[in-house]
């Protein structure tokens, strides 16, 4: 047996009364056995599974220790938009994010990719250090990409920030947002980054040949 850790979000927290949960199954099975275990009903459409923060298959096994995340829609339905948020301490798949956006209903794809400088001012920057209080900018990440898929329509949003050790010429941030038209893609990826660098408790610390400073939340 394995006991995995499960979290949930939105309107699946909501209906299961908790956003976290311990969780006995057997070892090596399927993630999505996780949604039978919690006894939930109707297995909504577009649900999808991240575990120890990193999107995963349905079929993908399970380990002990596993965090998993179940990760819902913005709302029930046909039309419901997709989201996905993850903090990643590791490298971002630039095309793996296009890919989970891509929907057959959108006609745009708008994309930031935030990158690290080797350079501010007269001093070399040799990496960028970011820490987050995860489990909030967690939240607020999604909490961001449900208000840009209500106010600007869209169908897809997918959202990725590093944490860590990020070297110059690596991406720290993406995202990611997919609507029917151009316009409302555009300004909702606009929107998106100027709310992330407000609002998320991400913060990063320059780090020199001679020394290092911390320069503000966000990206």
């Amino acid at each position: 047996m394995a006991t995995v850790d499960v979290r949930l979000f939105a309107g699946l927290r909501e209906r299961a009364g908790t956003g976290r949960c311990a969780l006995e199954v057997d070892a090596g099975a399927p993630v999505e056995r996780v949604w039978d275990l919690l006894g939930l009903g109707e297995r909504p459409p577009g649900i999808a599974y991240a575990v120890n923060r990193a999107y995963v298959e349905p079929d993908h096994p399970l380990a002990d220790g596993d965090e998993v995340a179940l990760i819902p829609p913005v709302s029930g339905g046909a039309d419901a938009a997709r989201i996905g948020v993850q903090l990643m301490d590791g490298p971002l798949d630039i095309a793996g994010l296009h890919a989970r956006a891509n929907d057959p209903r959108a006609g745009a794809q708008a994309a930031f990719t935030g990158t690290v400088r080797n350079r501010t001012g007269d001093k070399e920057v040799l990496r960028l250090e970011y820490e987050a209080y995860a489990e909030m900018a967690a939240e607020e990440l999604e909490r961001i990409a449900r208000r840009a898929a209500a106010d600007h329509g869209l169908v897809a949003v997918e959202i990725a920030h590093r944490t860590g050790v990020v070297l110059p010429g690596e991406a720290s941030v993406v995202i990611v947002s997919t609507a029917r038209h151009r316009p409302a893609a555009l300004a909702a990826t606009q929107w998106i980054i100027e709310q992330l660098k407000a609002s998320v408790p991400i913060w990063k610390r320059e780090v020199y040949a001679d020394g290092s400073t911390w320069v503000g939340q966000g990206s």
